[in-house]
């Protein structure tokens, strides 16, 4: 039964005496643990959006870059969660590596990157990815399956291997006001800081589990 799962997390502790104060250099660390770990997609993380009648919705992406302003993810300008930002730029991310006992949630507000970042990462994806950009009509109705193989044909014939970034297709970078680290702890005591910028400066918080 679903109730009788139980699990103890005994993996590692986190406290503030050696959390980093600045804590896009402790998810930076974090990601770089997950990333040499045995977590399937390590860079997957949910992206929460709220449409205009204020009902969230929720989707995994994945993140393409982590800088000093933010989180970097790519996606269709036209879908469903593109329109929703457009109306709410207030958006949440939750990244979780069940290996490492460990979730990180981000608060922030997301803003769309330059067309030059976007067209450099485009260039540089494989060239089916590409020519999936321009055969999916993102969160629009489609008839079956294969209207999508027919459009990734005739995309591929149409452009062989030069394919062009569509104009339908670009980045986001969502900047942090707030983080919080979440690890597992035996007897369900996990650990969780909480970190709020405020008046420049990142405080730290810890949160009951």
């Amino acid at each position: 039964m679903i109730h009788d799962i139980r699990k103890q997390y005994l993996f590692s502790t986190l406290d503030e005496n050696t959390v980093l104060p600045n804590p896009f250099d402790q998810f930076e660390v974090w990601l770089q643990e997950a990333i040499k770990s045995d977590q399937l997609e390590p860079t997957a993380m949910v992206i929460s959006t709220v449409d205009e009648n204020l009902q969230p919705h929720s989707r995994v992406v994945l993140l393409k870059e982590f800088n000093t302003k933010g989180f970097v993810f790519y996606t269709n300008l036209e879908g469903h969660k593109a329109q929703q930002m457009a109306q709410n730029n207030q958006v949440s991310l939750v990244f979780f590596w069940p290996s490492l006992e460990r979730q990180v949630r981000v608060a922030g507000k997301v803003e769309k990157i330059s067309e030059v970042i976007s067209a450099s990462y485009f260039n540089s994806r494989p060239v089916e990815s590409q020519l999936g950009a321009w055969a999916s009509p993102q969160s629009q109705l489609i008839h079956s399956k294969d209207f999508l193989e027919k459009q990734f044909q005739y995309y591929k014939k149409k452009f062989g291997d030069n394919v062009p970034k569509p104009p339908h297709w670009g980045g986001y970078v969502v900047v942090p006001t707030t983080f919080e680290f979440w690890q597992g702890r035996a007897n369900r005591l996990h650990d969780r800081l909480f970190f709020s910028i405020e008046a420049g400066e990142w405080k730290i918080y810890r949160l009951a589990p």
